[in-house]
């Protein structure tokens, strides 16, 4: 089972799991931050890794960097909560128009 690694969103240093101060620069810890989706919780949360989007830093070599989605594959969470492309309203705002001129004639 993979543990949840934690790190200073300051000078990126690896900090223990219960951390109220970073060891290395001193910065002191409210919450944590995933550094991928940018949810802020508090660290009972991040057991497992992010609650929102599942990013868990493997290694020992400091926080892996969020990847990007290529072009035909899935976006990840970040991404997905984005705003929709054009067409898909232009799309749904045709298909509503379509459904008022049926029922306007079909009444």
């Amino acid at each position: 089972m993979k543990r949840a690694r934690f790190f200073c969103e300051n000078c990126g240093a690896e900090v223990g799991r219960n951390a109220k101060q970073c060891p290395k620069c001193g910065k002191l810890f409210a919450s944590i931050l995933c550094p991928s989706c940018g949810f802020s919780g508090e660290e009972f949360l991040f057991d497992q890794g992010c609650p929102v989007c599942g990013y868990s830093a493997p290694g020992r070599s400091g926080p892996e960097k969020p990847k990007k989605a290529k072009s035909g594959e899935a976006a990840g969470p970040r991404e997905a909560m984005g705003a929709l492309p054009w067409w898909v309203y232009v799309l749904t705002a045709l298909a509503l128009a379509g459904m008022f001129a049926a029922f306007l004639l079909f009444r």
